[in-house]
């Protein structure tokens, strides 16, 4: 197993600049999950890491070894992508141990760690199959098996979920969490799907644009987002985000009023705030409630979802965004109904007009 420590990486493709001086550091053994939107560098920076992109400044150390400029073969990863790649003329045995044969290993060591991948993946009765007789998830467990075989110091995923349906999805995001569970070797794993990044990482790197907005555990992003950007990307559904102005601030709170009127109460600390700055409010829908504490605002009610454990309430508040409730699974909201829906303080956050977050009171 080894760390990946990143200083300075940046990549540049033409007069687009796509990697903006990246600093990250993966401990030895961490699950970390790259996110964010299409086109933010994500799947360049995994690039970067496994050698199969040459950054135009900074570095790549794995183990503790500066890596940059080596060749992805010597650099001690396993890289797997979101197309299994498995040849079709091969058995699942023979796709599995096909790197470790061109790489002269041992026939008995490579059926051992064949044998062994298929016992920790559950595909030991598939292993004289050829690829067109398996499922997709089969196919991807292949993939990573092939992977597993090679015993890295360190797993690269991108996105290998994403050519899966949705059921199968859920299913593979447990295997994954277990494997590496079991395997404790240091996993770095990219997609777009901000609910795999919750469910899957020790801590999920959001980046935008090139750069990193915010790196930390999912819930410490999901409770105290760093930023508008991550509030907005971090969650599903989305964080409300509604204009308001500061009314009051000062002891621990800070009070605002939005466009429609609602006057609701943050317990952030002013952060230089003054009477009359404009803020964006945001809060969760499942913290928004038709009872309890805090402060209030009323909207209505456009489209309902009803799933049988929760109700989702999709509401026009007079903003450009329409706000969603998560209310509970027993609510009949009506179309058309005015709803007046609490927030507490402690769940209400503000961003200021440079989009930074309020530090918590």
């Amino acid at each position: 197993m080894a760390d990946v420590r990143l200083t300075g990486v940046t990549k540049r493709f033409g007069t687009t600049e796509v990697l903006k001086g990246i600093d990250l550091e993966v401990a030895d053994g961490e699950f970390v999950v790259f996110v964010g939107p299409s086109g933010c560098g994500k799947s360049t920076l995994l690039r970067a890491i496994a050698g199969l992109e040459e950054p135009d400044d900074g570095a790549v150390h794995i183990g503790g070894r500066d890596v940059t400029g080596v060749s992805p073969a010597d650099r001690g990863i396993a890289m797997v992508f979101q197309s299994y790649a498995l040849y079709p003329h091969m058995s699942v045995r023979e796709n599995m141990g096909f790197a470790l044969s061109l790489a002269k290993v041992d026939k008995a060591e490579i059926t051992r760690r064949v044998d062994a991948a298929a016992d920790i993946l559950n595909i030991a009765d598939y292993l004289d199959r050829k690829p067109k007789a398996l499922s997709g998830g089969q196919r991807q467990r292949v993939a990573i098996g092939r992977a597993i075989v090679r015993e890295p110091e360190v797993f690269l995923f991108d996105e290998p979920l994403s050519n899966l349906d949705a059921a199968l999805r859920v299913r593979m995001r447990y295997e994954f969490a277990a494997l590496h569970r079991r395997l404790g070797t240091t996993m770095i794993y990219v997609t777009h799907d901000q609910v795999e990044a919750m469910t899957l990482a020790d801590r999920i790197v959001v980046l935008n644009a090139g750069r990193i907005e915010q790196v930390g555990k999912p819930m410490a992003l999901y409770e105290r987002p760093a930023n508008r950007f991550v509030a907005e990307f971090i969650g599903s559904p989305k964080m409300n985000l509604i204009p308001a102005e500061v009314i009051e601030a000062g002891g621990g709170q800070v009070t605002v009023r939005t466009a429609s009127g609602a006057v609701l109460p943050a317990a952030v600390k002013a952060n230089g705030a003054r009477v009359g700055d404009k803020v964006t409010l945001g809060v969760r829908p499942e913290h928004l409630s038709t009872d309890g504490p805090g402060g209030a605002l009323t909207a209505t009610v456009t489209f309902v979802e009803t799933l049988g454990h929760a109700t989702y309430a999709y509401l026009d508040a007079g903003t450009d965004e329409t706000l969603t409730a998560l209310l509970d699974g027993a609510a009949r909201p009506t179309l058309g109904q005015p709803l007046t829906l609490k927030a507490p303080a402690d769940k209400v956050q503000l961003f200021d007009a440079e989009g930074l977050a309020f530090e918590r009171a």
